[in-house]
């Protein structure tokens, strides 16, 4: 049994009441430790005291990022509620297949929502509806139903009176993150406190993150990155955390030259920031810390970065792992660029075959990790439980490899992998070839069938000028084995990408069949 969680923010709220701890990038809207402590215990009563919500029930939120979405969150703690952070890009369908599954009691929602959450109240079955008073989408759209709760009144009108967090178990789930769903139906990942206290270990101390930092969050809060990078560990030591409702490269690069310290990004995010007009790395200077992950980092973008004094660590992490499980350290960053680098401290990893045997030093198979900041399981869904463990090591579903001084690198996800001629082939390793072409923006690859070999590469790329597909596979044939070179290319004007910033495989075999 683990011992108690903590709840750090009631104690930056008694040891530093006024220092800032959220802020809304787009409103310049900020809240010190103390009113954060404050409106979240508030909540905690409504919750509680108005609705009756019991302990375990689950709470839903529908919202772009913003402080009163983290008081959401932490008052659910205080009210031993679990949060369900939804993705508010997905259609009111696929919305009701999670809140099915998840069956939430309690629905907050941006008005600018309004339209998906009154299809949802057609086909889902929910108790209570909250209207959530954020200033950045007021006016975009009006609460639902008169009948509907309204999150700053519910505030105002609490006695104000401290919930601090009851005695939980630091095992016990504090929320439910969904996996994409990209090859199948989402999983609700349960989120422990745990894996908050063991992922800002992991990454807090990769970093050397303090109460000094101030960190700029551009990614959704449904998402692990969103909540996990660097928010949650920001909170938990006592720094202030930038919030973005959504991401905008401008506005991201003031920011970032203006007040942040500490930033994560995709490499979406990335290749967005470095082509936005004005760029300049010296001018972000302040910024001591820069990361990525969620998608391999192109070694090319990485050193046009390094060339501009800017040193980004590549890593990786999951929904299932709170997420970090690697982070490069900088020393080696540029040496070892295309590396996740070495599991963080508290992560045990294997690479092993199919026959679940370790491989051999430079050798590529499944990567599994183990450690105290992975999920305890799914929601309610013990198949994909048995599917994703094999005693406590949960299989990534990636393929990995290790070199000579213990650096991993990732080959390509399992599941991306298709035999062309009785060849593996790993598309991660073509894409990363094309997007070393200096024309070429992004890439991905994908096996179509093909009556001959089985199965054949089909090139999705982006280009800022103008390519042939003559063009792109004579630089393939030159760097790659023939087998390996795709057998056709379509450009895009854009990748089709998830909230993650993964590329949408299923989206790309649809457009090839």
């Amino acid at each position: 049994m683990n011992t108690n969680a903590f709840d750090w923010v009631s104690s930056h709220a008694d040891r530093t009441p006024e220092r800032t701890a959220l802020v809304n990038t787009a409103t310049g809207e900020e809240l010190t430790y103390e009113e954060f402590d404050d409106r979240a215990s508030r909540f905690a009563e409504f919750l509680t005291d108005e609705l009756a919500v019991d302990a375990g029930a689950r709470v839903a939120i529908l919202s772009r990022n913003s402080p009163a979405y983290v008081e959401v969150l932490y008052g659910c703690a205080k009210a031993q509620a679990l949060y369900v952070a939804l993705n508010w890009r997905l259609a009111p369908p696929e919305l009701e297949y999670i809140v099915d599954d998840a069956d939430p009691t309690v629905l907050l929602y941006d008005p600018a929502f309004a339209e998906t959450v009154e299809t949802l109240r057609e086909t889902v079955d929910i108790e209570h509806y909250v209207a959530l008073a954020d200033p950045v989408s007021a006016g975009e759209g009006d609460p639902v139903s008169g009948e509907d709760w309204h999150y700053e009144e519910t505030l105002e009108t609490a006695s104000g009176q401290r919930r601090t967090l009851p005695s939980r178990d630091r095992a016990d789930t504090w929320g439910l993150l969904y996996t994409s769903g990209t090859t199948g139906r989402p999983k609700g990942v349960r989120q422990t406190f745990d894996m908050v206290l063991y992922n800002y270990l992991n990454i807090g101390l990769s970093i050397a993150l303090t109460s000094a930092d101030t960190t700029l969050n551009v990614l959704p809060f449904f998402h692990t990155g969103g909540l996990n990078l660097y928010t949650n560990p920001t909170l938990i030591v006592g720094g202030t955390a930038l919030v973005q409702p959504e991401f905008d490269p401008e506005r991201t690069l003031d920011i970032l030259e203006e007040r942040a310290t500490v930033f994560f990004g995709v490499p979406a995010i990335y290749r967005a920031l470095f082509e936005e007009q004005g760029f300049d790395g010296g001018a972000l200077s302040s910024v001591r810390s820069w990361s990525t992950g969620g998608a391999p980092m192109p070694v090319s973008l990485i050193e046009s970065y390094a060339e501009e004094g800017i040193v980004i660590r590549q890593g990786m992490g999951m929904t299932e792992t709170g997420p970090t499980l690697f982070l490069i350290d900088r020393e080696r960053a540029l040496e070892k660029a295309g590396s996740i680098g070495q599991p963080a401290p508290f992560v045990d990893i294997r690479i092993v075959d199919r026959d679940g045997e370790d491989v051999d030093e430079g050798d590529s198979g499944e990567l599994l990790v183990r450690g105290p900041g992975v999920t305890p399981g799914y929601w309610e869904n013990a198949e994909a439980q048995r599917e994703a463990f094999t005693d406590d090591w949960l299989h990534t579903g990636d393929v990995a490899r290790r070199d000579e001084d213990g650096y991993v690198y990732l080959v390509d996800r399992m599941k991306n992998m298709f035999i062309s001629g009785g060849e593996n082939v790993y598309p991660a390793e073509i894409e990363t070839v094309l997007e070393d072409h200096p024309t070429v923006v992004e890439a991905a690859v994908i096996g179509v069938s093909n009556e001959e070999w089985g199965q054949v590469g089909k090139a999705f790329v982006v280009t800022r000028e103008t390519l042939t597909g003559e063009d792109v596979l004579a630089f393939c044939s030159e760097r790659l084995a023939s087998y390996k070179v795709p057998a056709s290319v379509e450009f895009l004007e854009e990748l089709p990408r998830n909230a993650a910033g993964k590329v949408e495989r299923p989206e790309l075999q649809r457009r090839a069949e």
